[in-house]
């Protein structure tokens, strides 16, 4: 088959940008990331090799047996490459030239919750006081200290979602935390305006209801709970932390469980930004192209067992292949007209090397002759 170059008008870039919704489920010690239950395969109880709570980085190691797991290495030599994580003192000491330096799978992810004890300052706290301050211009729940509070000495609850889950930035208005007590819904925040401010929005009536408890971190991933209003006015008590015993509870216990909290549980839910790029192609098969096949069906084989091959002293001749014709009739026992006809099923995509770099399969094969003419569509998502 011929090989033919892309166009100036046949190759297109742009970014698709779509918004995954990500829902953590927490209750009883335990944590579900998007509903998603424990999975038992053929040899482990556990296919994916992590915990409920977690999304896996690349997938690998599917129902593999736990000796058996794939993982990541690279052999020490003059070129002096190694992972991230390895120190040049520890590569210098540790290793001699042609050891292997290996790492693990499955790597995977999911949020850290920490909660802070009011009246003592934490650097973790600190390291985020340049980055509100930043955002102050969009409304004073953005403000590290101010008269209505200091959150380096207040109580607060930081929850850090790493940026496998949302990509570039969690999408402005998809915060939305609910608080449950017994099955029922005890308190539902959500950044309704768009602006970070975390607003108790249900139900109707609460005792917090309107007000701000926290506030968002679109790009950098983080969710900061201050509110210590009692959501149950005095009705129920548990043990969320081991720094006070009993307390009612509060937005600032968002997220505690384990299996001394029996009553209380927890979703929150956010939506994320991904930007995608994309490369549309457009594959030309004009008229009087790509009419000849390399399928050993395109041949007549049949012919050649039934004529003949012509020999002798000078020379030795075999009967030409014709190809089959298989232009079907609407007419019975009655044969059309020879039509030279193939049929598209795949599509590659070489590089400037000639390289095989992409298979594009047609679902069904399309039918060519010479007088037809086709552009297939293809993209490509990175």
């Amino acid at each position: 088959m011929p090989i033919y170059k892309f166009g100036q008008n046949d190759i297109y870039y742009n970014r698709l940008i779509t918004h995954p919704k990500s829902e953590f489920i927490l209750y009883d010690g335990d944590v579900f990331y998007n509903r998603k239950p424990t999975i038992s395969g053929a040899h482990v109880s556990n296919v994916g090799h992590i915990n409920t709570s977690h999304i896996s980085l690349y997938e690998i190691n599917v129902d593999r047996k736990d000796g058996q797991l794939i993982y990541p290495f690279v052999t020490k030599e003059g070129s002096r490459g190694a992972f991230k994580t390895i120190s040049t003192s520890n590569f210098n000491a540790d290793f001699s030239f042609g050891d292997q330096i290996t790492g693990s799978y499955p790597l995977s992810a999911s949020f850290t919750k920490t909660y802070y004890v009011g009246g003592e300052s934490s650097f973790r706290r600190e390291a985020l006081r340049n980055t509100i301050n930043y955002y102050a211009a969009m409304g004073t729940h953005y403000q590290f200290s101010s008269s209505a509070r200091d959150l380096s000495l207040v109580k607060s609850n930081i929850i850090d979602i790493p940026s496998i889950f949302y990509g570039s930035t969690i999408k402005k208005g998809s915060v939305d935390l609910k608080y449950y007590l017994t099955g029922a819904l005890l308190g539902q925040v959500r950044d309704e305006n768009e602006d970070g401010a975390l607003i108790q929005v249900g139900p109707y009536g609460s005792p917090t209801s309107g007000s701000v408890v926290g506030l968002v971190l679109y790009n950098e991933g983080f969710i900061i709970l201050t509110g210590s209003t009692d959501l149950s006015s005095g009705a129920y008590v548990e043990n969320y932390t081991s720094e006070a015993g009993n307390e009612t509870p509060q937005w600032i216990y968002f997220g505690a469980h384990n299996s001394l909290i029996a009553t209380s549980s927890y979703i929150m839910s956010f939506s994320g930004t991904m930007k995608i790029p994309v490369v549309t192609m457009m594959a030309h098969a004009p008229k009087n192209r790509f009419n000849s096949s390399n399928n050993p069906t395109y041949l007549d084989y049949n012919y050649r067992q039934s004529t003949s091959s012509v020999s002798s002293s000078k020379i030795f001749r075999e009967p030409p292949l014709p190809i089959v014709n298989i232009v079907s009739s609407s007419f019975q026992e009655y044969d059309e007209p020879f039509k030279k006809t193939t049929y598209i099923s795949k599509i590659g995509i070489y590089d400037k090397q000639r390289n095989l770099i992409a298979i594009a399969k047609l679902a069904k094969p399309v039918r060519k002759n010479i007088d037809t003419e086709y552009t297939f569509k293809l993209k490509l998502d990175i």
